[in-house]
């Protein structure tokens, strides 16, 4: 079941709060819409199929659709909680410019990213849709496009398909907590491949590295916990996994541009 709650509409966009409880490997029957919109997973995961390639959407992936174009969803894991943005054609044009066809079917949430959504979804409880919420959506898109319509894609057509299952196997494992997943070596070895092609893989399929990637889910739960309101940073490094503070504080701020505490401040800000 699928069910859709507004949290911000004008004329030039529509943000909602959907959520799927739907619970199956099978997919979908094919959808086609007729806006631009970008989709950002909050809670859960899916997966889904445009032009033939499959994706598996959540927390680190976000989703690009276009007018016309034909998707179809399945639910291996249960359900999920996703921010849904859909925009005009004209403001989708003048934030992509010349390149507004070209943009990827998904998009590599790095923790910048993660934090504009979650400022957003902030600005929304503030209710100053038409300059804070606005702002901060803004924002949001101009990072997304910025990366869509640089070829940076997270999921190249070209990629092998056994590379695709090989990095969706480690993302899984990553975000599942997987003791295995705390070192580059012990996780080859679950999956079963060298470390090096395991290494090889992760830049192909999403541009980015499998250290980083590990960073990007440990400071996504630390956006969970800031967000909150968590006092500790102590103790918040230590349920992470990290050495000290100080080695969570250089880290948040090498990925974000803010120390935990600044983040702490920008989440509570934007209500």
């Amino acid at each position: 079941m699928l069910t859709a709650v507004p949290v911000a509409t004008r004329p030039d966009f529509d943000i909602s709060a959907v959520a799927c409880r739907d619970d199956h490997t099978r997919w979908s029957a094919p959808e086609v819409r007729d806006d631009y919109r970008v989709v950002l997973v909050r809670r859960g995961r899916f997966r889904r199929m445009a032009a033939g390639v499959p994706a598996d959407i959540d927390a680190t992936l976000a989703y690009v659709g276009a007018p016309a174009e034909e998707e179809s969803f399945a639910h291996p894991v249960g359900g999920d909680l996703c921010t849904a943005i859909s925009v005009t054609p004209k403001l989708w044009s003048s934030l992509t410019g010349d390149v507004a066809g070209q943009a990827a079917r998904t998009v590599y949430v790095d923790p910048r990213l993660d934090l504009a959504h979650r400022r957003l979804l902030a600005a929304a409880e503030s209710g100053d849709v038409d300059f804070a919420l606005s702002e901060e959506l803004l924002a949001l898109l101009s990072t997304a496009i910025g990366r869509i319509t640089t070829g940076r894609t997270p999921i190249a057509e070209a990629c092998a398909r056994h590379d695709r299952d090989l990095v969706a196997a480690a993302r899984e494992a990553i975000t599942e907590g997987d003791p295995a997943s705390d070192t580059l070596f012990s996780l080859a070895e679950l999956l079963g491949v060298s470390p090096y092609r395991l290494s090889r893989a992760f830049p192909r399929e999403l541009g980015v590295s499998v250290t980083r990637y590990r960073h990007r889910v440990r400071i996504g739960r630390a956006l969970d916990r800031l967000e909150v309101g968590e006092q500790s940073l102590s103790t918040l490094a230590a349920d992470l996994g990290y050495a000290d503070q100080a080695h969570m504080t250089r880290t948040m701020r090498q990925y974000l541009g803010h120390t935990p505490t600044a983040v702490r401040r920008l989440l509570a800000s934007a209500h």
